[in-house]
């Protein structure tokens, strides 16, 4: 009886446990820097093939970027020269980030897709 008694126990505390972990999982926000960073980088290295460094540097510059733009240009009047010059700012220094991590052929490649 004593067997029967514990092992009914150790078996509530399993299901306890299955239910406690499942509602802590994390759900991927579409919305979030790093998870938009991750599908250009994506969507770049299938278009110019990139190495695993490459993606690793890009990731970091578009997340950067995204992050820049979220706090000081989304919400605010797109005209103000404050804005406008935030944008200038933060698409130098993506294009900075990018010449310096993609050869020249990538480089060109990616100047051409950012003009479509």
């Amino acid at each position: 009886m004593k067997n029967l008694i514990k092992s009914i126990a150790i078996s509530g505390m399993f299901v306890l446990g299955i239910q406690n972990t499942t509602a802590q999982s994390l759900t991927v926000n579409q919305d979030r820097p790093e998870t938009i960073a991750k599908q250009k980088t994506a969507e770049l290295s299938q278009e110019l093939g990139l190495d695993g460094t490459q993606q690793r540097y890009i990731f970091r510059a578009f997340t950067a970027n995204e992050v820049d733009t979220r706090k000081n240009i989304n919400g605010k009047n797109p005209s103000s020269p404050e804005v406008i010059a935030n944008k200038i700012k933060f698409a130098a220094s993506l294009e900075r980030a990018m010449k310096k991590t993609l050869t020249t052929e990538q480089f060109t490649a990616w100047k051409a897709m950012q003009k479509k």
